[in-house]
């Protein structure tokens, strides 16, 4: 992971800006996110979180769910970075290979959220099998570039405190 400096800062800057104002199109009930992939200065996918097909039927926030259901299958809504994948490979490249992921959240007011660590292994390991090269956060302490690899070992080792 690197701490991004400079006019690489300013640049992902920008891309996570954009990636914000993708997360406020978001359906879910419990997080607004969004997510871009950019490849050569361009947008070829985007992503935010809603119910398959952003229909609120598909929706199954709030119901009791057997115990032990693991918490990444008792959600509802598809993840912004699975859906900027699919968005990447549908619209206009099934060669995502190299390209760059940013992820961003928004508040109830529309602003930015900053990102924990890295932590979920699905987006993780879809990012990491499509073959996007870097994964990018902004954290409280700046704007991190993540290799993909490493990005999902990360995710793996991540312990939510409670």
């Amino acid at each position: 992971m690197e701490f991004l400096k400079g006019q690489r800062e300013e640049e992902a800057k920008g891309w996570l800006l954009k990636a914000t104002e993708v997360a406020k199109k978001a359906l879910c009930l419990k997080a607004k996110c969004g997510a871009v992939i950019v490849k050569e200065g361009k947008i070829i996918g985007e992503g935010y979180t809603a119910p398959p097909l952003d229909k609120e039927e598909n929706r199954v926030c709030g119901k009791d769910f057997p115990p032990g259901k693991p918490k990444y299958d008792r959600t509802c809504c598809v993840h912004a970075e699975w859906r900027a994948v699919f968005d990447a490979l549908r619209r206009n490249s099934k060669d995502v290979k190299g390209a760059t992921i940013y992820f961003s959240r928004v508040d109830e007011n529309g602003g930015v959220e900053k990102s924990g660590q890295p932590l979920c292994t699905v987006c993780s390991r879809m990012v990491l099998d499509v073959g996007i090269e870097k994964f990018v956060l902004w954290h409280e302490e700046g704007i991190a570039e993540y290799l993909a690899a490493e990005f999902n070992l990360l995710s793996y080792e991540y312990k939510h405190i409670i």
